[in-house]
């Protein structure tokens, strides 16, 4: 189920929020008042798991069997793990039982075709990277003694399996919400805003990353004769576009449901087009990713500690289970370790210089490289335009091999300018400040602007024939 369609807008979603406010309040005015807050939130908590449990069962009615067994088996490591003797042991066999599902739907059929065994690729579960992380970063911060081991699975459920943020993250890590789930207040003022985050978040996906889509679809799927140099860079461009706003759009709309549902989920992007190197820009791009892997990994193999050779080895296992975890195809390793040869060169060659480069020349030296990125990142034959047999050819389109303009190249430009202008000031903190200080002024924007917002993406969606979440494949 998409956030993005009228089944979510208008049944699932208005639905979930009317059993999961009103549900317990009437219960306890039914048993005269005596239904503490605690039931209330037990109540609520069984609200969410069943709702988020259908959300995913929607799309995958199967894999629900497989989310549950993740939630049951998790929850009994964490248990075991507070009681064991060898508490080391007890974590391997989590971490091989997390991983080991992952590894056999996402990576077994690419890893056997490298041994030359031919094995059939199950259909990937949907989020099975976002939710098998948050189960397994669980338990090692139980092991860790981070968090305390879960004693209510309904609560640690809803954790693992909580729909706003199921599918595509942000990645909640237990510690983020494991007081929330225990003990949180609803505010009226807390709901509008994260309906305003979450109305921001499906503006960005259906007005700004659905048009840009489509556009990169158009042009990319033309015969590699047919297709120029003006309209490969405006097809790469297209797709940085739909990128970001899909996914941050998507987290936008993650966080505001949180919001509403008295949850903080930490922030996923932070304007990451505004980077003025790519260690800036990994600073700012799927924050809680990076995180992750930097907590998770990197840390736990010495980090930086040991030594140039120790630190360049742990970050290449970083940045080549970074592509990794994005697919199991040769193009998302090789932007891993693009992005590792770039950050090398940043962080032991170019270290003395940059900061003396002018800002807007290191910005857009970076914006030239995040391209190059998204070029090997697109290329991962998820259908026959998509390959890597075709990179090569359109890479050197963007060079000028077929000519700089030919067709209705010019057309398409001229018909984009607006999206492009609209996508290149939206991925400024510019539109968040400017809200900010309207609203400021009158007031009733804060209301008046959002239900805009809100009818124009609505108007849009009921006209939409392109409609994808790119990160839902991963």
């Amino acid at each position: 189920m998409l956030f993005s369609s009228f089944l979510f807008l208008f049944w699932f979603l208005p639905l979930t929020l009317l059993l999961y406010f009103l549900l317990p309040a009437c219960l306890s005015r039914v048993c005269g008042g005596r239904m503490g807050r605690g039931a209330q939130l037990f109540l609520r908590n069984v609200i969410l798991l069943v709702a988020s449990l259908l959300f995913y069962g929607w799309g995958e009615p199967l894999y629900v069997l497989l989310m549950l067994g993740t939630v049951a088996a998790d929850f009994f490591f964490g248990l075991w793990l507070a009681r064991s003797r060898r508490p080391q042991a007890v974590l391997w066999l989590a971490v091989l039982f997390n991983l080991g599902l992952l590894f056999y739907f996402k990576y077994a059929a690419f890893f056997g075709g490298l041994l030359g065994i031919s094995l059939s690729a199950p259909r990937m579960p949907l989020g099975i990277s976002f939710y098998t992380f948050q189960a397994l970063s669980y338990v090692v911060d139980v092991y860790y003694g981070r968090v305390r081991a879960a004693r209510d699975p309904i609560a640690f459920g809803a954790y693992v399996a909580l729909f706003p943020q199921l599918i595509a993250g942000p990645i909640v890590r237990y510690s983020d919400v494991a007081t929330e789930l225990e003990s949180r207040r609803h505010s009226v003022r807390d709901a509008a805003s994260g309906a305003r985050r979450f109305i921001a978040g499906l503006t960005k996906k259906m007005l700004i990353a659905n048009p840009a889509g489509a556009l990169f679809a158009v042009l990319a799927a033309k015969p590699a004769g047919e297709l120029f140099a003006t309209g490969a860079w405006l097809a790469l461009v297209a797709f940085a576009i739909q990128i970001y706003f899909d996914f941050s759009g998507y987290s936008d709309m993650a966080v505001g449901l949180g919001r509403i549902f008295g949850f903080s989920f930490p922030e996923n992007f932070n304007y990451p087009y505004t980077a003025v190197s790519f260690t800036d820009f990994w600073r700012r791009w799927h924050i809680t990713l990076s995180g992750f892997f930097k907590e998770y990994v990197y840390i736990p193999l010495g980090g930086n500690r040991r030594g140039v050779f120790r630190t360049v080895i742990n970050l290449f296992v970083v940045w080549f289970l970074t592509g990794l975890w994005h697919g199991a195809a040769w193009n998302f390793i090789l932007w891993g370790l693009y992005y590792l040869v770039l950050l090398l060169a940043e962080k032991f060659l170019l270290a003395r210089f940059l900061p003396h480069v002018p800002r807007p020349l290191r910005h857009t030296l970076t914006l030239l490289g995040i391209l190059f990125g998204w070029l090997l990142f697109v290329f991962d034959g998820s259908s026959n335009y998509l390959t890597l047999s075709a990179l090569g050819s359109f890479f050197g389109t963007l060079f000028g091999r077929n000519g700089l303009l030919g067709g209705n190249e010019l057309y398409e430009l001229v018909r984009h300018l607006p999206l492009l202008a609209i996508a290149a000031l939206g991925a400024t903190p510019v539109p968040r400040t400017a809200y900010r200080a309207l609203v400021q002024k009158r007031a009733v924007l804060a209301v008046l602007l959002p239900v805009l917002a809100l009818f124009l993406s609505l108007a849009y969606l009921a006209d939409a024939t392109y409609n994808p979440f790119l990160y839902f494949r991963f």
